[in-house]
C-alpha cells in the first residue's frame, strides 16, 4: 500500500491512474493523515465491490458500538429497560 498526497494527486494524475490499474491500493493523505482510499475496480464486479465496501462500514460501525456498550456497561441493560427508554423518548417527542 502506498501513501500519495493530495498534491500528488492532482499533480500526477496519469501516473497514479496506472498504479491504481495494476492493482496498487493507495492512501491518500491531506496534512500527512489519510482521508481515502483508491483501489481499483471493473465494470463486471463494480457492484459487487460497492457492497462489500457497504457491508465492511456496518461491521465497523457495529464493532464499534459493542466496544462502547463493553466500555460504558450498557451491554447489562435488560429489554424491559431498553423498552423503557424507548417508550420515554417517544413520549418526549409526541409532547413537543
Amino acid at each position: 500500500m502506498r501513501f500519495i498526497t493530495v498534491r500528488e494527486l492532482k499533480q500526477k494524475t496519469t501516473e497514479i491512474w496506472r498504479l491504481v490499474k495494476r492493482g496498487e491500493e493507495l492512501v491518500i493523505t491531506s496534512n500527512g493523515k489519510p482521508i481515502a482510499l483508491l483501489t481499483g475496480v471493473s465494470e463486471d464486479t463494480l457492484e459487487d465491490d460497492l457492497e462489500t465496501l457497504r457491508r465492511v462500514s456496518a461491521l465497523k460501525s457495529l464493532d464499534r458500538i459493542h466496544r462502547e456498550s463493553l466500555k460504558k456497561g450498557t451491554y447489562k441493560i435488560s429489554k424491559e429497560e431498553i423498552e423503557g427508554e424507548i417508550k420515554k423518548i417517544r413520549k418526549e417527542k409526541r409532547g413537543k
